[in-house]
């Protein structure tokens, strides 16, 4: 089997850093238990490092270097797939001479070849194009790159998604065929399992954190509800304070944004002031896996505001701390969460803040939530197990293509 990959995004982490974790750690789990007869070609832009030279399991046979085209911006859309077709034309044809059974193109988030004739499996991470076009679909590139990552994805063999409710969503916005559809969860990074982390406060205490703090790992975007959660901590400043909570524990809660860049920090910062919350926000740099879990496992809660979130890793991870987790309830949230955290509605500023003050002052609410984030399936996940599932998928494709003798992407016809 030949496997075509675009690993782009491995190189500039910062600007996608769930497709750069779910990359990583495929290929992680594929090097530490190679196939034999199992290959991979790798797509890479030119100029910047090459973080796959360290899979030294694999059999690498090619190594493409394509044109910066993040620089296009929205254009990149339209573009990629017409290049992504020459570099996989070649790379399948090769893998037919060499002997190779079959050939497939893995995309991770959507952007792939063009008619290349490889069977097309997609990961689809990310659902918020769908769900805000208005946001997502500016302008004429926008709109057009859009159109043609929906055909792309209506085509391909198959549709690989975290959970059950993601598939359904992707049925009913993308319409995306059933049979089309798979559901590979994911696991949390290996520093999250218990037998890894850090189980004391001693991260916690060196970046100068309180002894009770809550954790909102996300970015300032269109996909987060940061508007809704600085509301929830202007509701509980308002309030006066539990008369159960010690007089160690501040009130209101303390939020730490982890991983928040300069920018966003700043436009963060501007937004907690106008809502007079800003003393209550806490700051911590992007942390490496093992820093973060040790972070994670000793805050009160992970906080997760949010309108779209197709992959729900950071819930993942939390409940792999045992680290209830306070999330909207939308996309993979739910079926994650389950029992381990509380879910609300986005936009309720009132119901949030009724939450958050629930896990941040009611200690045997926050035991009961701990003891069922314990029992998640997300302790047991690994992402061997998704290597496995994934190459699963890989032979399907390849097999569907060998019996048809055609794959679907040379369907795809899209106008502008």
């Amino acid at each position: 089997m030949r496997v075509v990959l675009d690993v782009r995004p491995l190189q500039q982490p910062e600007r996608a850093p769930t497709t750069a974790i779910y990359l990583g750690e495929l290929l992680r789990a594929f090097d530490a238990q190679p196939i034999p007869g199992e290959s991979f070609a790798l797509m890479l832009q030119a100029g910047l490092d090459d973080p796959t030279q360290s899979l030294d399991g694999l059999e690498i046979v090619g190594r493409r270097l394509l044109p910066p085209t993040r620089l296009l911006r929205a254009g990149a859309m339209t573009v990629d797939p017409f290049l992504l077709r020459g570099a996989s034309v070649g790379a399948g044809w090769r893998a037919e001479r060499s002997g190779a059974a079959g050939a497939v193109y893995h995309a991770v988030g959507g952007i792939a070849p063009l008619a290349s004739g490889l069977p097309v499996v997609v990961t689809l991470l990310d659902l918020a194009a769908w769900e805000a076009p208005n946001i997502y679909q500016r302008g004429p590139a926008a709109r057009f790159g859009h159109r043609l990552r929906t055909r792309i994805l209506r085509d391909a063999a198959a549709v690989i998604v975290g959970t059950e409710a993601v598939g359904h969503s992707t049925r009913a916005l993308v319409h995306v065929r059933r049979e089309r559809i798979k559901v590979v969860r994911l696991a949390p990074r290996g520093a999250f399992k218990p037998e890894a982390r850090d189980g004391g406060p001693g991260e916690a205490r060196r970046l100068g954190l309180p002894e009770r703090y809550v954790v909102y790992p996300g970015r300032d975007d269109a996909r987060q509800d940061l508007a809704t959660l600085l509301r929830a901590l202007g509701d509980l400043a308002a309030t006066a304070r539990p008369s159960v909570l010690p007089e160690s524990v501040p009130w209101p809660p303390r939020v730490l944004l982890v991983g928040a860049s300069p920018d966003d920090r700043a436009a963060l910062a501007r937004a907690a002031a106008r809502q007079g919350v800003g003393d209550f926000l806490l700051y911590a740099p992007h942390l490496e896996p093992g820093r973060l879990a040790s972070v994670v496992a000793n805050a009160r809660a992970v906080v997760l505001p949010v309108v779209s979130d197709a992959a729900g890793l950071s819930a993942i991870e939390a409940l792999a701390c045992d680290t209830p987790v306070l999330a909207s309830a939308v996309g993979a949230l739910p079926e994650i969460v389950a029992g381990g955290g509380i879910l609300v509605e986005p936009h309720d500023a009132p119901r949030l803040a009724a939450g958050l003050a629930t896990i941040w002052g009611d200690d045997a609410m926050h035991a009961r939530l701990v003891s069922r984030a314990r029992q998640s399936d997300a302790r047991r996940r690994t992402w061997r197990a998704v290597a496995d599932d994934t190459r699963q998928i890989y032979a399907a494709a390849a097999g569907s293509r060998r019996r048809s003798g055609s794959s679907p992407t040379n369907r795809v016809a899209v106008r502008a």
